[in-house]
């Protein structure tokens, strides 16, 4: 295809997958809108800081599956969980698992990558989340957390319809910016990009390509949103399903300002291991798509 030709192609394809998840996530948000109404923080604290051990993981890491933050709006209300009791496994399991299994990012997946991959991805990062919580209390890193002060959360006000729309409204405006600059940067890939040179970089058959693709994600702060249309063309290019993966959970479970973040709140030894988990979680998950898939 000639210049002309190409940028066609490309535009093309960021439209289209522009607007499938643009649609897509206005649906989302009004439904995690509805969910943080009627399963608020204030109880999920209050939930938490009843169990611990196992099960106070589980609901941890499940808390974290329905909250679309990022990893950097994670840490925050981690800091809550910590302050009001929650149990520390619990508090860890949440922070693994809500940038990287919250509803936006598991509709997307599927949209993208369909139901095999999303499912294993997602069975991966819960049961993940949850050993990582649970360790990490074993190993008596509750020590490392430093003495912060936390500001009280106000008050919601309106309708619980008028909180929906306005949360929806308000998670929507913050995150589209960040799923257009992917579709943006996919339809790049897509259109010039040549599919030889993914190939032999990332491609399947390098063995080194799914720890080096954890190693790029970590160091950038790569939202789920941005990374999910760029996977789509790199797939579409022919970088394999496993290196994707570790990609975007590198990219969007750990970033330089969550780590600076995560000093603010943790000693460095906590940092210092939190980091290795990310990279070992996005290898061993990477692997095992690469492999089933």
């Amino acid at each position: 295809m000639n210049f002309a030709e190409t940028l066609l192609a490309a535009g093309q394809y960021f439209l289209i997958i522009a607007l499938e998840l643009t649609a897509l996530f206005i649906v989302v948000c009004l439904i995690v809108g509805a969910l943080n109404v009627y399963v608020p923080k204030e109880k999920m604290q209050k939930v938490l800081g009843h169990f611990g051990s196992v099960r106070g993981s589980v609901i941890g890491a499940a808390f974290g599956a329905i909250t679309p933050f990022c990893s950097c709006s994670t840490i925050p209300v981690t800091l809550g969980f910590l302050k009001s009791g929650v149990a520390f496994s619990s508090a860890m399991s949440f922070l693994f698992a809500s940038p990287l299994l919250n509803p936006v990012i598991i509709a997307m997946m599927l949209v993208i990558f369909g139901p095999q991959i999303t499912v294993v991805y997602a069975v991966l990062m819960f049961t993940a989340a949850v050993v990582i919580g649970l360790t990490l209390e074993r190993l008596g890193f509750k020590k490392y957390v430093k003495p912060v002060a936390v500001e009280g959360m106000t008050e919601e006000t309106g309708t619980k319809l008028q909180r929906i729309v306005r949360f929806a409204w308000t998670t929507f405006r913050q995150m589209i910016p960040y799923l257009l600059l992917g579709a943006a940067i996919g339809a790049f890939i897509y259109g010039f990009l040549p599919a030889d040179w993914i190939l032999a970089v990332a491609g399947p058959q390098n063995l080194f390509a799914i720890p080096i693709a954890a190693i790029i994600g970590i160091p950038l702060y790569i939202r789920a949103e941005t990374i999910l249309p760029i996977s789509a063309a790199l797939l579409s290019k022919g970088m394999g399903v496993g290196t994707v993966a570790a990609l975007l959970i590198g990219g969007a479970g750990m970033s330089i300002p969550e780590i600076t973040m995560l000093s603010a709140i943790f000693k460095k030894q906590f940092v210092l291991v939190f980091v290795a988990t990310i990279f070992i979680a996005a290898v061993v998950t990477g692997l095992v798509v690469q492999v089933i898939v």
